[in-house]
């Protein structure tokens, strides 16, 4: 069953690994992907409905993010720039009750539209799988402890997804229709940046920006309406 599924493991680590560093090393994050996949097979239960696969992906997906946030690999000045491009997007949101354009955003920023996609390239690599901190490291929310593995059944799980995925797919239809299909493309299809590219007919680097902004919406909206945890 192990081997069935390292094509899995490898898929997952490939998309996580090309939005990082170059100094993260690909091997590693497979290798810490097929921890993930021992675990799943260990624990699954055929009796919940769910399939193998589905459920092996949250695990070895959790499994290398976890990794991952224990590496701290990404600069705090990276950081703070995605928290300021977040918290811009949900001000001119709030003035103007819609989407705001790149331009708009850059303005606010007081940079120009060069220097804010060189931001955007700078900051890809903290939107894996997660809608990463906001404006408080302590009220930070992962989405991924709202996909129920084991527990997929409990009702309040159930209920919690549907209204955190009833947010996102409002957030998305907010969103200009290019950002929208970019999203579609790679979290939906599974297609690579490369291949998006070639579908949108703009260069890679470009879906790549277009691809960190639209997460960078996502996460400023959910985390407006989403219930912060209070810090403890």
């Amino acid at each position: 069953m192990i081997l069935a599924h390292l094509p899995q493991v490898r898929l997952i680590a490939r998309r996580i690994h090309e939005r990082l560093p170059e100094s993260v090393s690909l091997e590693d994050l497979v290798s810490t992907g097929i921890v993930g996949l021992i675990s799943a097979i260990d624990h699954f239960d055929p009796s919940h409905n769910v399939k193998l696969k589905t459920y092996a992906e949250y695990k070895i997906r959790g499994a290398i993010l976890d990794s991952l946030r224990g590496l701290d690999w990404a600069p705090r000045q990276q950081r703070k720039k995605s928290k300021l491009i977040e918290a811009a997007i949900v001000a001119i949101e709030q003035k103007v009750h819609r989407a705001p354009t790149e331009e708009e955003i850059a303005k606010h920023l007081g940079l120009t539209m060069d220097e804010y996609r060189e931001w955007l390239v700078d900051v890809r690599g903290l939107n894996i799988g997660r809608l990463e901190s906001g404006p408080s490291d302590e009220e930070s929310r992962d989405v991924l402890k709202y996909v129920s593995d084991s527990e997929d059944n409990l009702p309040s799980n159930i209920i919690e997804r549907s209204e955190l995925e009833r947010l996102l797919a409002k957030a998305i239809e907010r969103m200009p229709y290019v950002e929208r299909t970019i999203l579609s493309l790679y979290f939906h299809e599974e297609l690579t940046l490369r291949e998006i590219a070639k579908v949108v007919k703009l260069h890679e680097s470009r879906v790549s920006q277009l691809k960190s902004q639209a997460i960078l919406r996502l996460r400023g909206f959910v985390e407006k309406k989403w219930p912060q945890r209070k810090s403890r």
